[in-house]
């Protein structure tokens, strides 16, 4: 089975620029993806190409992973309304060696055959003048061409875009070829919104140095009821244990739609498909078992076996029978106890939580009778938070039948 054939049966192809990957892939080669150092984490939004690099290895091939420290100092337009925000040199590199650690779990860097390389584009792109750039790059680009790319064309419809950002794909485009050049990459694999990307990067290789090479998009996830996949309440979910903890990100996973569950299983686990097949056969309440083992099981890719299984344990006491809410994996924090004697508002404890984004949000979730003190439904969005509502040393807040904080009371 190659390298296409995994990925097919996987749900993982969306577009092929090539009609005989499948040959293509039958053979050893260099691949990249990139990813974008915008932050000092990805979240898992960024799972798919993850996945992606690491079903490449297995099957034999060397991923090439390309961290854009150079291309974020332009930002990419693909998917976007409005521009980024301009990050510094400085805060680029830490993020892009951020990045780099978090892709270790997946990848062998360190394997002689075909070990993972970790690439920095900033280390050529910002080495080249602007007139380097347009006079080895310019003549191979159709600005009419450009102007029907999704990327360009979305921002154009939104109120238009920069001619900083128009350059991007120009940018995109000089790594494909630099990396062929380089390393003799044949194969660059993305989310489907970089298609536009990746054929000029192939366009330009071609036409520079002659080389046949391909394009591969994977599809960008989105959850079945539409929401925008990688979102909790609380927002993002990442890879960062400090950003999102083992708790919060077990139970991303443990509470996914029915209908996403086996998909799921199939884009972000290595199980076997013939797990999987098993898994899908399941309906109603006996389909927990298989949220249980999609949680576990990235889980463990991402944070390790000990983070999964130690939150496995603790959200088994949180929604059990014994509803044990005193694990370490629960989120919670220290709150000295002269702060309850006189009282702390319901609201902005939800707030300081995080369980709500602001008192407006707290506020309604309170008038919705969402929210509870332990066991307590509270729906006065002047409640106050006292020494009363002490039980075992803690204050528990729940908000729906899914999130919960604990306020450890110290003396």
């Amino acid at each position: 089975m190659t390298l296409y054939d995994t990925l097919l049966e996987r749900d993982l192809v969306a577009q092929c620029t090539d009609d005989s990957i499948r040959e293509r892939l039958s053979e050893s080669l260099s691949c990249y993806i990139g990813f974008d150092p915008t932050a000092d984490s990805l979240h898992i939004g960024s799972l798919v190409p993850v996945m992606g690099l690491y079903h490449l290895q297995q099957a034999g091939h060397r991923p090439l992973v390309l961290v854009g420290g150079g291309t974020a100092l332009i930002g990419d337009p693909s998917g976007k309304t409005e521009a980024r925000q301009m990050l510094t040199r400085e805060q680029i590199d830490i993020n892009a060696q951020a990045i780099g650690n978090q892709l270790r779990p997946f990848l062998d860097f360190d394997n002689e055959k075909n070990g993972a390389l970790l690439l920095n584009n900033a280390d050529w792109l910002c080495e080249m003048s602007w007139v380097d750039i347009l006079r080895e790059a310019g003549p191979h680009f159709s600005v009419n061409r450009m102007l029907t790319m999704d990327s360009v064309k979305g921002r154009m419809d939104s109120g238009g875009i920069t001619f900083l950002e128009f350059n991007y794909m120009v940018m995109q485009a000089w790594d494909f070829y630099y990396l062929n050049k380089t390393h003799g990459c044949t194969l660059q694999m993305g989310g489907q919104d970089q298609w536009g990307n990746i054929v000029m990067g192939m366009e330009l290789t071609r036409r520079k140095s002659g080389a046949h090479v391909a394009g591969l998009t994977m599809p960008l996830v989105t959850k079945a009821d539409g929401g925008k996949f990688g979102k909790s309440e609380k927002g993002n979910i990442w890879l960062d244990p400090q950003r999102t903890p083992h708790f919060e990100f077990y139970q991303f996973w443990r509470n996914v739609a029915d209908a996403d569950v086996i998909r799921f299983l199939k884009f972000f686990t290595t199980l076997p498909m013939s797990d999987i097949d098993r898994l899908a056969t399941l309906e109603g309440q006996a389909l927990n078992e298989a949220k249980e083992v999609l949680a576990h099981e990235v889980t463990k890719l991402v944070r390790g076996e000990e983070a999964a299984l130690s939150a496995q344990a603790d959200a088994r006491k949180a929604f059990g029978a014994k509803n044990d809410v005193t694990g370490d994996n629960i989120p919670h924090e220290n709150i000295a106890g002269s702060e309850l004697e006189e009282g702390l508002g319901l609201l902005s404890l939800l707030v300081r939580a995080g369980l709500a984004k602001s008192n407006g949000e707290a506020r309604r979730l309170v008038q919705g009778r969402g929210v509870r003190i332990h066991d307590t439904v509270v729906d006065d969005p002047s409640a106050r938070v006292t020494s009363a509502d002490i039980n075992d040393s803690f204050v528990l807040i729940r908000c729906g039948k899914k999130r919960m904080y604990r306020f450890d009371v110290q003396a």
